[in-house]
Formats: structure tokens, C-alpha cells, sequence
């Protein structure tokens, strides 16, 4: 649109936009009790499409608004770099996971992997459905351990409201939570 210099009747919004805002505003009711005690670690993926290709450093300061109200601020770990700077997770935009370049999305995933692992944290919270299929395959290729995780997911565990068909990706810790 923009090379062809059409102006759009539209407005491009992420959903993390309006979690973060239904939360300020109190709509959207979560909170971080069910962490207080267990007090499980996450870091959060900064979405290459999302964040440094599209809407930039407001929409990871809006990812992590809704992170840290949900698992709890002192339960948050960051990775370095981040935001508009984090490292991308190599999934392509879901290219190279559709037509099967394993050994390549493997390698160029490995930096990210490496970047999951120094933050300790047993969970890496995924907005995008690529950076989490992505994900969850380092960690099982090179045996990393940890979970992927949709932010969703963890909103509707904080709610109560997260069916047992919703756990697929938790770990033992938060597959029965709330049951």
C-alpha cells in the first residue's frame, strides 16, 4: 500500500495492543497469585514480524506489561538483546518451517536457543504461532529442556479458565494448575 501510495481504511493492531490495554483498563482481569508461591521463571520472545518488522519497541513494552501481569514481575527474565534488537528465533515467518528446511532453521536457531538458555527460565512465552513451533523445536532438538509457551495460554491460566485440552505445552508444574 504504501509503494502504490494507497491510503488504507484500515489500522494494522496487534492483539498484545489490546491485552495490555484491557488489563490497564481493568476488563481484562488477570493476575500473578497463582505464581506467588511457585514462583516459575519466563522470558518472553520478542516476534521479529511483530516487533522490530513492524510495530516496534511500543509492542514489546506492551508484551511485557501483559507478561509481568500474569506470571508476576519478579518472575519475569529478560534476554539480552531484546526488543527491536532481539535475535530472530529462525522460524522464518513460518517459512522454513513449512517447506522443511530443518537442518537450516536449526542452525540459524541455535543463537536463539543459546539466548533462551542463559536466561534460566524454564519457560519462553511466545506471542507468534511461528516463533513458538520454532521454539519448541530447539528445545527438543538440542534438548534444552525448557517449554514454549502462547501468551494467550498463560492469560487463561492466570483467568482460571484454561481447559485440560489447552496444557499440550505446559510443563508437570502447570499442566494441572487450576484444575
Amino acid at each position: 500500500m504504501q509503494k502504490f501510495k494507497i491510503e488504507p481504511k484500515f489500522r494494522l493492531e496487534s492483539l498484545i495492543k489490546y491485552y495490555a490495554q484491557w488489563i490497564r483498563e481493568g476488563k481484562l482481569k488477570v493476575n500473578s497469585d497463582w505464581n506467588k508461591d511457585l514462583k516459575i521463571k519466563f522470558t518472553v520472545q520478542d516476534p521479529c514480524q511483530l516487533v522490530r518488522k513492524s510495530l516496534g519497541d511500543p509492542i514489546a513494552e506492551d508484551l511485557r506489561f501483559a507478561v509481568k501481569a500474569v506470571v508476576g514481575e519478579e518472575n519475569f527474565v529478560e534476554m539480552y538483546p531484546n526488543r527491536s534488537n532481539n535475535f530472530c528465533c529462525g522460524g522464518g515467518g513460518g517459512f522454513l518451517q513449512a517447506t522443511g528446511y530443518q537442518d537450516a532453521r536449526r542452525k540459524y536457531g541455535k543463537i536463539k536457543f543459546d539466548q533462551i538458555m542463559k536466561t534460566g527460565a524454564p519457560y519462553c512465552i511466545t506471542p507468534c504461532h511461528n516463533c513458538h513451533s520454532q521454539i519448541h523445536d530447539l528445545s527438543d532438538y538440542y534438548e534444552g529442556g525448557y517449554h514454549s509457551v502462547h501468551l494467550w495460554t498463560l492469560i487463561c491460566l492466570s483467568l482460571g479458565v484454561l481447559g485440560e485440552n489447552e496444557r499440550v505445552y505446559l510443563g508437570p508444574e502447570l499442566a494441572e494448575l487450576g484444575l
